[in-house]
């Protein structure tokens, strides 16, 4: 694969203080312990790109990251290569649309879900296997389409609205699914974009690619979303390096690479790159099952790195399973001790919250109004954590019916959902009343990530408050 630009990462050390761990109970005080930080710079560039063990099986072996383009070109609508706007974004569109994409791993789809009506308007492939690719992340960038990775290798991106969708066979119609029961073969449904071969490390339900986050293109202007970038990594296992690509959003063509080394010291649970998302600067920051926390920068490309907090808990190590930004960019993350864990980039410091004792803490978002709510497993339910004052509100919320919630997302109006992958189906729940309403027929449903493209308009859009059913760069730019 012929690379636009190549970071290939050696580590050196970083200046300054070392980070510090400080264990909280919500409140002040606590335990304290070291950390590390350390840096990376680019030192080439050549110019011209939850996994636990009884998620499945391994599912083939790795490939290349070539592409396999699927009709990507002027599209029937005003953006090229099927993205949004000539250089504008949606604006000058009223455009009202809310959906959440959930993953249906052992099915190899992906559901579109109407957030305001709960009905599913539509079900994808998400690879060339029709079926085998085994997604678990979705991220939902800020003209509202998604891109889906597979733990088997790939990454799809797929349009939210028909006029972004292509027509490829020259009809004047746009063939597309309009629900579970009619999925088009791979390569057949109009609305799917590209898709982008990825490696899975060889060993796709451990090393494959995770951690998936659109960022709000080189300039950051949330009112321009034809530019935007994904980023996506993998666990090079053989070389227990970290391995990411940031790839161009119109096509899926790869501009950019980056090799984090020892990416698991410990060998903990040999498991690689987890969660990641891109705060309002573009930067990636992605955290590894057991550590580290990693941060990717924009422009120069360099990463730098700090250690798992995970010695310095009172009852033993965890594993960070979820991944989100709060409104100023910084990490909180979930871990398998049912705790919630702040770090924050001036201190380098990880503060960490108990949330419930004996449960395991899985997905996290957090919502305009600076609420984290967190998905719990064990009592199963969900979390309800104030950031300003980093107070725990609500320990366990529960969930009607529920057996394995996954991950958590904010849907435009505010409404909390969590997929259960033990109970094929979605909640939504109203943050007010704590009331629930569900989606059923999902197949096993597993993600983690930005699934409505809320998390990404947190840290992007200045305007924090919803203004009716838009997306995030159609509310700020209208």
């Amino acid at each position: 694969m012929e690379l636009s630009v190549r970071a290939f990462v050696a580590f050196a050390a970083l200046a300054g203080p070392a980070c510090g761990v400080n264990v909280r109970n919500s409140g002040p005080g606590g335990v304290s312990g070291n950390g590390t930080g350390s840096a990376t710079e680019p030192t080439s560039g050549d110019g011209g790109v939850g996994d636990v063990a009884e998620e499945g099986d391994d599912i083939g072996d790795g490939g290349s990251a070539d592409g396999v383009k699927l009709d990507v070109g002027p599209g029937t609508g005003s953006g090229p290569g099927g993205d949004c706007g000539s250089g504008s974004g949606m604006m000058g569109e009223d455009v009202e649309f809310s959906f959440i994409w959930i993953a249906n791993s052992p099915e190899g789809t992906v559901s579109k879900i109407d957030t305001r009506t709960g009905d599913e308007v539509g079900r994808y492939y998400t690879g060339p296997s029709n079926g085998d690719d085994d997604p678990s992340r979705t991220s939902v960038n800020l003209a509202g389409d998604v891109a889906v990775t597979n733990r088997a290798g790939g990454v799809t991106k797929i349009a939210a609205r028909k006029p972004q969708c292509i027509d490829g066979n020259g009809n004047g119609t746009i063939e597309t699914s309009t629900g579970a029961g009619n999925i088009l073969p791979f390569g057949e449904d109009e609305c799917v974009l590209w898709h982008q071969a990825l490696p899975n490390g060889g060993r796709p339900n451990i090393s494959g690619p995770r951690p998936t986050a659109w960022d709000a293109g080189e300039d950051g202007d949330p009112c321009v979303t034809d530019d935007d970038r994904l980023w996506v990594g993998y666990f090079d296992s053989p070389n227990n390096r970290g391995h990411f690509y940031r790839l161009g959003g119109k096509d899926g063509a790869t501009l950019d690479e980056v090799l984090v080394p020892n990416w698991d010291p410990s060998n903990i649970k040999n498991f690689g790159p987890y969660g990641g998302a891109t705060d309002g600067d573009g930067h990636f920051w992605v955290i590894g099952f057991a550590g580290p926390l990693v941060r990717i920068d924009a422009v120069t490309l360099a990463a730098q790195r700090w250690e798992s907090p995970g010695a310095a808990f009172p009852v033993g190590p965890t594993v960070f399973y979820g991944l989100a930004l709060d409104a100023d960019g910084h990490p909180w993350m979930s871990g398998s001790l049912g705790e919630l864990t702040h770090f924050d980039p001036v201190t380098e410091e990880f503060d960490v919250y108990p949330l419930a004792s004996g449960e395991s803490a899985r997905g996290l978002q957090i919502d305009r109004d600076g609420f984290a709510w967190i998905a719990v497993n064990g009592t199963c339910g969900v979390a309800k954590f104030e950031i300003a004052t980093r107070t725990l509100v609500d320990a366990l919320i529960p969930l009607p019916g529920c057996t394995t919630p996954v991950g958590i997302s904010i849907d435009v109006d505010g409404f909390v959902w969590i997929p259960d992958q033990g109970a094929d189906l979605a909640y939504k729940l109203d943050p007010n009343t704590l009331t629930t309403t569900i989606t059923t027929g999902l197949v096993r449903p597993y993600t983690y990530s930005d699934m409505t493209g809320a998390g990404l308009g947190l840290v992007v859009v200045t305007d924090r408050q919803s203004a009716g059913g838009r997306t995030p760069a159609a509310r700020a730019c209208a």
